[in-house]
């Protein structure tokens, strides 16, 4: 078997990278010295299908000079498409309707397929998003542009469209190896299943347990039903655990097996502990945050630990806040995974920009980003003039820039910008080819001044300081990742750019706590883990009510939480939280209960104290903790009571996912010994 003949794709680019140095490091001591591991493909799913549609979609009809938007250039391109369709912003978000475009590219179904299919409803919603979906792809299309979807969305389609392209590349991909297996969506797997369609040598690795993006349109089923698609496959579980200790995964497993959709399994390990897992009952949020806080503090000291040893998860992106007061408060450094990133803060952007729209003169999303950046005059109205002229000649925005009769429309200083401008970024073009990403970036700061005048405005604005030490790490990056990538161009670095993701780049000077959502966290490890928020209601998230698919989602989720603490994990709740600007008494999590776990309740602070007290365990027929059965709800645990004779309450979680609150007078309950 000849190494080029292997294709390894996973999630993330530090997974792919992380799985690059594996092979490496097992394969350089051999007679190849190395070269074993230098013909496979290792890479994200998105990379390879980037690399493939530049290298085999020009034969078919796609310019291989497309730019790759990201979720805030969709945004951008949908408040273009709500504007035009007359459509409200405020009840259309750009960011809703970016994310449900995508789901839809991820089941392969393109604009017009989505449209018919709406059409075929008879319903008016599908037929608006339809419309907007319609508008949104011409608009991308005009630009030369593909989003995340479309990446692979269009490899599908060329293969399945282009027998002999197809033929070739299976060929080619004699091996199939796909890494977390469980997250693949639709277009994922249908594309894993063509290209291992031939030879039908295909290895996945994933842990059904660990399922937890259907929000984004990965299938469990997928995983599921593996053996459906390849009978008889060797199945190997590897079921022992190098992070964990016994408690924490005896815990994780017990709340977890309460799952029905899922492979038998039951993680082990030989890391032994004493330390239980614990969880904690504070009178609200304010009382959770700060003894969270001070729990860390007093962990460091007596474990002689670092900062960057903890971390903290938490269910929605809406706890933090709470989280990062307390920390302050405590004189506690913290870094918050999933704010604002490197290459989405706005000095950024606007030079990666200019790069894009060197790479690509056809992007005017990128093309209007820069054209008043620095200032140069050009306005609304210039703007509006220009895409006017754009749009009659069908030609894209920075073409109109070098036309006379254009330029003539505009006011002097506009005029001047523009032309200036395009003389600018017409001398890189001509030169992208022969000069490396880093020279074009050092032209462009050079040239445009953008570099001179944030110095200028460093020296005594601060704000002008920070902006200027990120384009200057901004280079750093593009030196860095020329010190690693044969190819030094700038489409190659512009295309890792457009696929990094979250955790690919950070602040690692410093040691900090870190505080990230559950989601987030999956793939990671920290010695000590607090998972916080574990109340009905929050998490699981939703009503009352779950369907038995999204409950299991939360169960997993809740079960990867807990998996990434290597040494402790400590689980918190409490009795009343303010959230979304209502205040709400929540029953503690059913996970709690299920994982084994005792409930304790922490004193709270006087200025954190809850302001009624939380609900005590009574004893009595009905007891908190007794297991009954209702006739319509079925069997069930009661978690709190209150009242006594006639007025006797009591809460009931049931094992369908239903809770209930019943006057047992009128219940027909009965107790299950």
């Amino acid at each position: 078997m000849r190494p080029w003949h292997i294709l390894a794709v996973t999630f993330t680019n530090k997974a792919a990278r992380e799985m690059q140095e594996r092979v490496y490091a097992l394969t350089r001591s051999g007679s190849g010295g190395g070269g074993a591991a230098a013909g496979a493909w290792i890479s994200t799913f998105h990379s390879f299908c980037a690399h493939f549609l530049r290298s085999e979609g020009e034969r078919h009809g796609l310019d291989r000079n497309f730019t790759i938007y990201d979720e805030d250039d969709q945004k951008k391109i949908l408040r273009e498409c709500l504007k035009e369709l007359n459509l409200d912003e405020k009840k259309l978000r750009p960011g809703m309707l970016a994310g449900r475009i995508s789901r839809e590219k991820d089941q392969l179904m393109d604009a017009e397929s989505y449209a018919i299919a709406a059409l075929a409803s008879g319903d008016p919603n599908r037929a608006m998003l339809a419309s907007v979906y319609s508008l949104y792809q011409k608009k991308l299309d005009r630009a030369l542009a593909l989003d995340f979807g479309d990446l692979i969305l269009k490899t599908v389609d060329l293969l399945e469209n282009h027998p002999t392209l197809k033929e070739k590349t299976q060929e080619r991909f004699r091996h199939v190896l796909v890494d977390e297996y469980q997250d693949t969506n639709r277009a994922q797997y249908v594309l894993t299943k063509i290209l291992a369609a031939r030879h039908r040598n295909i290895c996945v690795v994933g842990d059904d347990d660990q399922s937890i993006y259907s929000w984004r349109g990965a299938d469990i089923r997928n995983i599921l039903d593996f053996e459906k698609d390849y009978p008889d496959p060797k199945i190997v579980k590897l079921e022992q655990n190098y992070r964990s200790t016994a408690p924490i995964l005896s815990a994780a497993w017990k709340l977890v097996r309460h799952n029905e959709m899922r492979k038998e399994k039951k993680l082990w390990t030989v890391r032994k502990s004493d330390a239980p897992v614990t969880a904690e009952q504070l009178g609200n949020e304010a009382a959770e945050a700060a003894w969270v806080a001070e729990q860390i503090a007093e962990l460091r000291v007596s474990r002689r630990m670092d900062w960057s040893g903890f971390s903290v998860f938490y269910r929605t992106n809406a706890q933090s806040r709470v989280l990062e007061d307390a920390f302050r408060a405590a004189r506690i450094p913290y870094v918050l995974v999933g704010s604002v990133r490197f290459y989405e803060r706005a000095e950024v952007k606007d030079v990666l920009a200019y790069l894009r729209l060197i790479a690509n003169p056809k992007d005017d999303l990128s093309c209007k980003r820069v054209l008043n950046v620095p200032p140069r005059g050009i306005g609304k109205t210039s703007l509006e003039i220009m895409e006017s002229a754009a749009a009659v000649r069908a030609l894209a925005l920075f073409e109109s820039l070098a036309l006379p009769e254009v330029l003539a429309e505009l006011p002097s200083r506009a005029r001047a910008g523009a032309a200036g401008l395009s003389g600018m970024a017409r001398g890189w073009i001509a030169e992208r080819e022969s000069l490396s990403a880093s020279a074009l970036l050092d032209r462009v700061l050079s040239e445009t001044r953008l570099l001179e005048l944030l110095k200028e405005d460093a020296r005594t604005d601060p704000d002008a300081a920070g902006r200027l030490d990120n384009i200057q790490e901004l280079m750093n990056a593009v030196e860095e990742f020329e010190e690693k990538s044969p190819d030094k161009r700038l489409p190659a670095y512009l295309e890792q750019v457009s696929l990094v993701t979250d955790l690919d780049s950070g602040d690692k000077k410093s040691p900090k706590v870190t505080l990230m959502t559950v989601h987030i966290a999956k793939g990671l490890e920290f010695p000590v883990v607090f998972l916080t928020g574990l109340e009905e209601g929050l998490f699981p998230l939703g009503e009352s009510q779950f369907s038995q698919e999204d409950l299991e989602e939360e169960r997993r989720l809740a079960y990867v939480g807990m998996t990434r603490a290597k040494d402790e994990i400590f689980l918190s709740c409490a009795a009343s939280r303010r959230l979304f600007g209502q205040t709400r008494w929540n029953l503690p999590s059913r996970f709690i209960e299920e994982a084994g776990v005792r409930m304790k309740e922490a004193a709270s602070s006087p200025e954190n104290a809850s302001p009624e007290p939380a609900p005590r365990a009574l004893s009595g027929p009905f007891r908190v903790g007794q297991r009954v059965r209702h006739a319509d709800f079925g069997a069930g645990r009661i978690t709190d009571r209150s009242g006594s004779g006639d007025d006797l309450k009591v809460v009931v979680v049931f094992d369908s996912g239903q809770w209930k609150k019943l006057l047992v007078k009128y219940a027909p309950l009965e107790r299950i010994r």
